[in-house]
């Protein structure tokens, strides 16, 4: 296992990491495609034995299940595992039961450290931007986390460039703790956060946790154009069937097998394999539900992607960038 340090700390962590969005009792969040509790535990185990020293969940996975079940599985295990959660969904009644408010972090961060059975969160992040919130309140939030010890860094996830540059802005304005890490949906299907994400977590030297790398499981290797899921989280998911079965989708698949083919690995491994070659990933979050899923996925760790085979790779999957970004391109890489 490779680890990187996280941003412009000196917390190093796993370049894969385990997701535990799909632990607990899935409620509706998931829909129902979940772990046994077992399984979970199962797939916890074998993750640390191939070095993973990171998990991520949140408050609102599960209902709180899911922190609950983490918490129980790290009891001896806390000074090997890093513990990184989030708040920003409404987790409590009232009008005052999300966001990204003070009253909604302090309140969130004391219940999920009761829930995962421990005294300080490694990185607490706040799940997606809140335009309803002034950016100093929620900063000033964390920077008081912070300070009496409860959480040692901070992150974001499911942030815009600019509103991720008005946090850090507001941070060194004030000289409080700022974030060190991005967690946004990055894949060979969706490459959106290279716009501006990507280009900004390089220029201010953020850490960058990447979510849903095989794109809720297309990249999995387990579909083709005349495939209809069953059974798995895309068939629960019909909605997202329908939004990422395209063409385009379907040709990087295309190349994603021929590459393994040549390679002796899996389409899995490789789509993750392209991912780690970014110098801008710090941790891949896997999403695995059962063990044979997380073996597949750890074997990214065994390939290495030539310059050609990653040209291909972004030839294939190509953003239709738009503008500025096009125009920009024309004149220097973006």
């Amino acid at each position: 296992m490779e680890y990187r340090p996280l941003g412009r700390t000196g917390l190093r962590v796993s370049v894969l990491s385990i997701g535990a969005m799909t632990f607990g009792d899935g409620g509706v969040f998931m829909k129902g495609a979940t772990s046994s509790n077992d399984e979970a535990r199962r797939v916890f185990d074998a993750s640390i034995d191939a070095g993973v020293n990171l998990v991520d969940t949140a408050d609102i996975y599960s209902n709180g299940g899911s922190e609950v079940l983490t918490g129980e599985w790290i009891r001896g295990k806390r000074d090997t595992v890093l513990l990184a959660t989030k708040c920003r969904f409404p987790s409590g009644p009232g009008p005052n039961g999300g966001g990204a408010t003070r009253h909604h972090i302090v309140r969130s961060c004391e219940a999920s450290l009761k829930r995962l059975g421990t005294d300080v969160i490694d990185l607490y992040q706040i799940h997606m931007q809140d335009g309803a919130t002034p950016i100093e309140e929620t900063m000033r939030a964390l920077d008081d986390l912070v300070t009496s010890g409860k959480v040692r860094y901070v992150g974001c996830s499911n942030y815009t460039g600019y509103r991720l540059t008005e946090a850090l802005w507001a941070s060194d304005k004030r000289n409080q703790v700022r974030f060190e890490s991005v967690q946004l949906q990055w894949s060979l299907a969706m490459r959106d956060c290279e716009r501006e994400m990507i280009p900004a977590s390089r220029a201010f030297g953020l850490g960058v946790l990447v979510w849903s790398p095989l794109a809720s499981g297309l990249l999995s290797g387990k579909y083709d154009r005349t495939t209809t899921p069953t059974g798995t989280r895309l068939a629960i998911w019909g909605d997202t069937w329908k939004r990422v079965a395209t063409e385009r989708n379907f040709v990087i698949i295309d190349t994603l097998r021929a590459i393994a083919a040549e390679r002796g690995t899996t389409v899995a491994a490789v789509a993750i394999a392209w991912l780690l070659a970014r110098p801008e990933t710090t941790s891949i979050i896997l999403g695995a539900r059962t063990v044979e899923q997380l073996d597949g996925n750890l074997a990214a760790l065994s390939v290495t992607l030539s310059p050609e085979d990653r040209k291909r790779l972004d030839d294939v999957s190509a953003l239709d960038w738009g503008y500025p970004y096009s125009m920009i391109g024309r004149s220097q890489p973006w």
